[in-house]
């Protein structure tokens, strides 16, 4: 291969091109980024940005030295536009055509939006630096949206004095990704402190003075942030020929067609560790995926390895700490296996079928959850590893 395009100047982005350097690939390599930014990290927008604790030099993934090291044809500030597999092109906005041999498609996600004007949402660093100035003790902030984007930045807001009401359309906030129990003692949390949580209300549109819910109820509010998810951005693909469906569709190998990859949160690959399709939205994954494409791309025939990880994820809230191993979703059980929920300081694991599928943590040091992450990796019995409360192959 003469020329590999990677898609998407992000943390998975970058990876992939590092890897590509790494391991001994001396072709052209463009990295194409929609933001003007050189790739920056992502995470701390909802905590130590949104804090003012970190300025923008501080989130840089690498230093420019970094950067010209890596021989880079870097186009930021462009969005790609479409693909042709045909002719092997990558179109741009400004109009330009980027021609590979390789492609690793690593275009992130973009915040979903509700009707309406004015409202902020937090995926870019201006997104945090906009929603920052306006943040004052005294403000009054409703957060759209209890998952962990959302709690983030209300535990920040919280902590700069701000009145804060979080509108949640579950009854129990997070009770899909980690389980009702799980999520009513982070509920608490927040309550504990004072944030208004409204769980089970919709929220349809943002206003001048605030949003308004399904049953035409106000609600009034200085600032408004809408945390409700994320959208893959697959867009300019519609037209490849490519397969999309909530995320770009990849098999075991992160290949979604001949010589072409996915990396980070647009990439949805078969994951054969817990035999199922996933894509996931966590800083960790992304640079391992892009890692793990960009190895596959330059392997031998034969010689690609499946892309299997453990994923992991953190967030922090307040003063808790939670770490989370595994695949939490779809699981048939949770339970607390160490630790007192009600004293936020835990590990509850996850099963699957017969299986460890998952393990998250709240308020523990992480080598107590990492014995876990061990079990999630060798398909550890779930009666086994629960009873011991160590991972069955230390027992």
């Amino acid at each position: 291969m003469r020329r590999i395009a990677v898609v998407g100047a992000s943390a998975a982005g970058l990876s992939a091109a590092e890897t590509l350097r790494r391991e001994g690939y001396r072709g052209t390599i463009t990295l194409v980024g929609e933001e003007p930014e050189p790739p920056y990290d992502r995470p701390p927008l909802s905590k130590q940005v949104l804090a003012a604790e970190w300025e923008r030099d501080r989130l840089a993934l690498r230093t420019s030295a970094d950067l010209a090291a890596l021989d880079l044809d870097l186009r930021l500030g462009i969005a790609a536009t479409g693909l042709e597999l045909a002719s092997r092109t990558v179109e741009l906005g400004d109009g330009s055509e980027v021609p590979y041999d390789g492609l690793i498609i690593a275009t992130g996600v973009r915040p979903r939006r509700l009707p309406g004007e004015g409202a902020h949402v937090l995926r870019t660093l201006d997104d945090a630096l906009t929603l920052r100035e306006r943040l004052r003790s005294g403000q009054r902030l409703v957060v759209v949206g209890a998952g962990f984007l959302g709690a983030e930045a209300a535990a920040v807001a919280w902590r700069l004095g701000a009145e804060v009401t979080v509108l949640e359309p579950a009854a129990v906030p997070l009770a899909h990704a980690v389980g009702a129990e799980v999520g009513r003692m982070l509920a608490r949390a927040h309550v504990d402190r004072g944030i208004d949580l409204r769980c089970g209300v919709t929220v349809t549109e943002v206003t001048e003075e605030g949003v308004r819910l399904a049953g035409g109820e106000e609600i009034e509010a200085d600032e408004v942030l809408v945390a409700i998810g994320s959208l893959p951005n697959t867009e300019w693909l519609e037209s490849s020929g490519l397969t999309v469906g909530d995320g770009l569709v990849c098999d075991q190998y992160c290949e979604a067609a001949k010589n072409v990859y996915a990396a980070g949160d647009v990439a949805r690959w078969y994951n054969p560790l817990f035999g199922t399709s996933m894509r996931i939205e966590h800083r960790t994954n992304a640079a391992e995926q892009g890692m793990a494409a960009a190895r596959n791309l330059l392997a031998a025939e034969g010689a690609r390895k499946p892309f299997a990880p453990v994923p992991y994820f953190w967030s922090d809230q307040y003063d808790l700490k939670i770490q989370a191993y595994g695949f939490l979703r779809g699981r048939d059980e949770v339970a607390v296996v160490e630790g007192d929920l009600a004293q936020c300081r835990f590990i509850a694991g996850y099963r699957t079928g017969d299986r460890v599928s998952g393990a998250l943590a709240v308020g523990m040091p992480p080598k107590a959850i990492r014995r876990w992450r061990q079990a999630i990796a060798t398909g550890a019995a779930w009666h086994e590893t629960v009873r011991t409360g160590v991972p069955a192959a230390e027992v």
